[in-house]
């Protein structure tokens, strides 16, 4: 284990796609200086490219980082197939559901009934596309209720965006170790290895996208500053573990949606050094600066987009990672709650804490709703009786809550998994109150 721990915990860099570079302190100038690959790097380490983009995308785009570890990451048995549990791909095992689905929140087993780590504990819930081809996306819940010990995961296929929603996480990776509790989020992107330490009985969320990686939304008329600002992601520091494991350390990896395993006999967080720009990254949800309407109406909920994932067509998002903060609402001459419409985009909502405004009964933390496509939904009977009548005036909006939204472009499936799990089968009642106040008399 690092012997700086505690104190590297709390250690981190700050920015978004910057070029980084860190080094473990107890070995100053690990760092080979003005090349990548000398032919013999310091301390004796080996040199090993992390490549998270075609090796000719424009600069721009292009995303990679040199690690400079104690033995690299070859040095495994082959990999075997590995029961996948309750995650997949395959998102035709039932028949396409358009209703709207409402879950109750996800059990988490303890410990005396089911040992869970974090990759024994993913479950899929909907999603579309698929890996071979690189492009579409998958959302999975994971309940855990202990750590990985002597294994590690990483994902061959996409990115993970992870929310925890009960407990923290400590992530460890070949970057280093991110500390990640409810209201922040993490991203691994694709080809990472990590592993998961846990302190309890843990809920979150994860969204993967196949193909592409996050990026800050472009801010257009906004202007310059504002929603996730770049200075407060944050970025691992380097921090080696050189641990020969003589009982085998299990190297995991999802390769075109499958699961498979190899063992080593030393830890993979073995990196001593490291530069680039292809890193994990974390976020704390309450630093997002909230743009909202001052006048009249409703903005978009594009305006509370912290990351997105671009699909080929301008403007048109793969998956966009929404947030609903505490905010002001001070609208004059309108029903401040989200109002009822059919999108052509998909939108699947979870709630991290609080209650949504829009249905504070029923949608709860560790639960989640799917809207699909042209699918209709819009705020409860209650929701829309109590705002019809409100006294508008300025007033706090979700104080303590935090909703979320993964919003695709494509049409997600649902697994059986997710048909048959915590479904919320009286989903629709909460819009059968609703009455009509219409008056052909009144003008």
């Amino acid at each position: 284990m690092c012997a700086v721990l505690s104190f590297l915990e709390r250690q981190y860099m700050s920015g978004f796609g910057n070029e980084y570079s860190s080094e473990d302190p107890r070995c100053p100038g690990a760092l080979p200086q003005g090349q990548n690959n000398p032919q013999v790097c310091p301390y004796g380490l080996y040199a090993e490219q992390l490549s998270g983009s075609a090796f000719t995308c424009p600069r721009a785009t292009n995303k990679r980082s040199w690690l400079y570890r104690i033995l690299p990451s070859v040095c495994h048995k082959p990999f075997q197939p590995l029961d996948q549990g309750f995650l997949t791909h395959n998102w035709d095992e039932v028949e396409p559901e358009p209703n709207q689905l409402r879950w109750k929140p996800f059990e988490i087993p303890t410990g005396s009934q089911r040992k869970l780590d974090f990759v024994t504990g993913l479950h899929t819930l909907c999603g579309a596309g698929e890996p071979k081809s690189r492009n579409g996306l998958a959302v999975h819940v994971f309940t855990c209720n202990m750590s990985m010990v002597n294994r590690c995961f990483y994902n061959s296929d996409g990115d993970f965006l992870i929310v925890p929603q009960q407990g923290k996480l400590l992530i460890t990776t070949e970057f280093g170790k991110l500390l990640v509790e409810p209201n922040e989020i993490c991203v691994i992107q694709q080809g990472m290895r990590f592993s998961v330490e846990v302190f309890g009985e843990t809920r979150g969320y994860i969204l993967e996208v196949y193909g592409v990686h996050f990026e800050l939304p472009d801010l257009g008329p906004i202007g310059a500053n504002g929603l996730a600002n770049p200075r407060d992601f944050l970025v691992p520091v380097a921090c080696y573990e050189d641990r020969r494991v003589a009982e085998g350390y299990t190297v995991i990896n999802k390769y075109q949606g499958k699961l498979f395993a190899a063992q080593q006999a030393f830890s993979p967080f073995n990196v001593v050094a490291w530069h680039g720009n292809y890193t994990p990254y974390k976020y704390d949800l309450s630093n997002f600066m909230v743009i909202n309407a001052t006048a009249f109406d409703h903005a978009d909920p594009s305006i509370f987009t912290v990351l997105t994932a671009k699909s080929t067509s301008p403007g048109v998002a793969i998956a966009d990672f929404v947030i609903f903060p505490p905010r002001w609402g001070v609208a004059t001459n309108t029903f401040r709650p989200p109002y009822y419409h059919r999108n052509c985009m998909s939108e699947f909502m979870g709630l991290i804490k609080g209650s949504y405004e829009a249905k504070e009964q029923g949608f709860l933390p560790g639960g989640a709703t799917l809207h699909s496509r042209m699918t209709p939904h819009g705020p409860d009977a209650e929701c829309f009786e109590k705002a019809s009548t409100a006294k508008l005036q300025p007033e706090r909006v979700a104080e303590g809550t935090m909703a979320f939204m993964f919003e695709s472009s494509l049409g997600l499936a649902v697994t059986k998994w997710g048909l048959e799990t915590r479904l919320d089968q009286t989903y629709y009642k909460c819009w059968e109150p609703l009455k009509s106040h219409f008056d052909p008399k009144h003008k």
